[in-house]
């Protein structure tokens, strides 16, 4: 199936701190979804179909999340990204746009997805990452975290890791990257990819990470933890501003459903 020039993937970045998240509220409630769709129609004069990867939680940022619109308007790639900017608020902007076939599903085909979860680990806080970077004054123990991040890879059931409000059919989600990395100290940046996750993961991950940092939590308990699958038995829940969606992967493979890791694997190397 060729691609239209009226079925547009959008690569959209935006500062979560200013929005109640993603997906389209009630009135009055400022979000993602909203601040796209109105500035569509300042532009264009069309209400677009519009529809994302992932919902995020209030305060949650992105670098690349996909958007797909459907547009009645035929128009070039370059006019998508100068065009749409203008008419968008500071923060949120159009990185990229490509057109996509009409049998696209942004969601469905999806591979993989990458988030990055940020900690400022300084006595002090940091004004200028405030938005972006929760702040753990300790001197955590990286090469520990490091150690309970191991565990986390693989398949597993992740249910210890899940929020009480997931509605999720099943709780087992393949993650081929956690790294903790301290090159930026003391900013300390958590990666984490997988082919999806549930509700508040990589949150509920970095909290759990960090009371490894500190000591509350031994590296070794991660296994007994996922076993355990009690939400109950892993650590916090790190708050929402400090977590990035960062990336997300589409094929080949077309659907990250049902294949083997070796595949996942190679369709997103490091």
């Amino acid at each position: 199936m060729s691609p239209t020039p009226h079925e547009w993937l959008l690569r959209v970045a935006f500062d979560g701190a200013g929005f109640a998240g993603f997906q389209q509220q009630e009135a009055g409630i400022r979000t993602v979804a909203g601040a796209l769709e109105d500035g569509w129609h300042a532009w264009t004069g069309e209400r677009p179909w519009l529809r994302t990867s992932s919902r995020t939680d209030a305060g949650v940022h992105a670098r690349r999340m996909p958007v797909h619109v459907r547009t009645a308007r035929a128009l070039p790639a370059k006019a998508v990204v100068l065009g749409f900017n203008a008419h968008l608020p500071e923060d949120v902007a159009v990185q990229e746009a490509s057109p996509v076939p009409a049998g696209f599903h942004v969601r469905r085909d999806a591979i993989g997805k990458q988030y990055v979860y940020r900690i400022w680990t300084a006595r002090a806080r940091n004004p200028l990452r405030r938005h972006d970077a929760w702040h753990v004054p300790w001197t955590l123990d990286v090469e520990a975290m490091r150690v309970a991040a191991g565990h986390l890879r693989g398949e597993h059931d992740f249910s210890a890791f899940r929020a009480a409000g997931c509605q999720a059919k099943s709780t087992k989600r393949y993650i081929w990257r956690v790294d903790v990395d301290a090159e930026q100290a003391p900013l300390l940046e958590v990666r984490v990819r997988g082919n999806a996750f549930l509700r508040n993961m990589v949150r509920i991950m970095a909290g759990t990470l960090a009371e490894v940092g500190k000591g509350r939590i031994e590296p070794e308990a991660m296994p007994h933890i996922l076993q355990s699958r009690r939400r109950d038995a892993a650590g916090p829940t790190a708050p929402a501003h400090g977590l990035t969606l960062d990336d997300v992967r589409y094929g080949p493979p077309a659907s990250g459903a049902g294949l083997d890791h070796a595949a996942l694997d190679q369709a997103w190397p490091d």
